[in-house]
């Protein structure tokens, strides 16, 4: 017992360390490079603090945040939208991470390989796009979303693993070796636009393991990956600073509020609506990546 729960402070005290790092990169910005991260603050609290908040009752925050971004112009360059996706809700998921870690128990057995995978992944997504053009970029995004709404709508009509033992911690043998695989994908479609948790989630209910024990897992992988992709394509110079700090401020209290207090809310008439949402953005970056460059 001892030694996991010294494994899991380390791990708490990782995620503040790299918390700190990301946000003395981002006042770093600001100050050296007079980044506009207090443009439009209003409205980018008011963004965050709706995707960060659902993204805390397993929603996830992808799918949201590109439509809310696409609705309300909040970046001007499409090419630097998986970046911003992973760079403004950073700090907001290390957040969620550090309430989550320890709340449910799952093998670390399962939690380090798994997540050493997904960050390992995430690395080379960043690579593996960085020369990508905007249309590109759309139609990746178009896809990931695409996913992420047939996921969406998979878990709301079947509920996967509902039933499950909450007894199954982890993990074994084979299933942990494609479990590892998987996250290494994950950690890679991340960098393009597709969020994690709903792949994850539906992953481990078909391995037999409850929806529950699941949420350690995503979210440390989420609050590591995120802070990895976005360290790299800051120095790629691929990510939106309009209204950083406003969403990012926004996502930790809406993280903060749906942990205290509305971690059991029902969420099916969120999700429906998310789903609407998502294929009208699907269509919109679809229309855009048809268009002749100018």
């Amino acid at each position: 017992m001892f030694p996991e729960n010294f494994i899991l402070y380390s791990i708490q005290i990782l995620l503040v360390v790299v918390m700190i790092a990301m946000i003395i990169v981002v006042i770093r910005s600001y100050l050296l490079h007079r980044q506009p991260i207090f443009k439009r603050f209003g409205l980018g609290m008011l963004i965050g603090f709706i995707t960060d908040f659902g993204d805390t009752l397993g929603i996830g925050s992808f799918a949201t945040t590109t439509a809310a971004f696409r609705m309300t112009h909040y970046i001007d360059d499409d090419r630097k939208l998986p970046g911003t996706l992973n760079a403004v809700h950073a700090i907001p998921v290390m957040f969620q991470a550090l309430f989550f870690i320890t709340a449910v128990k799952v093998e670390l057995t399962t939690l380090l390989p798994m997540t050493t995978a997904a960050v390992i992944g995430a690395y080379v997504g960043t690579h593996v796009t960085k020369k990508w053009h905007a249309p590109t970029v759309q139609r990746v995004m178009a896809v990931a979303l695409l996913i992420a709404v047939i996921i969406m709508v998979v878990r709301m009509i079947t509920t996967p693993g509902s039933d499950n033992s909450m007894g199954v911690h982890g993990l074994h043998g084979w299933w942990l070796i494609l479990g590892i695989v998987v996250n290494f994908g994950i950690g890679v479609l991340m960098t393009m636009g597709l969020g994690n948790y709903a792949p994850e989630l539906i992953f481990f209910s078909l391995m037999g393991v409850n929806p529950a024990v699941a949420f350690p897992v995503m979210m440390l992988d989420a609050a590591l990956i995120m802070p990895t992709t976005a360290l790299n394509v800051i120095k790629m110079d691929r990510v939106s600073w309009r209204g950083f700090a406003g969403v990012a401020i926004g996502g930790v209290l809406g993280v903060i509020v749906a942990a205290k207090f509305f971690t059991s809310m029902n969420v099916d008439l969120l999700n429906k609506l998310i789903v609407i949402v998502a294929l009208w953005t699907i269509f919109g970056l679809v229309r855009d990546s048809m268009k002749k460059n100018v």
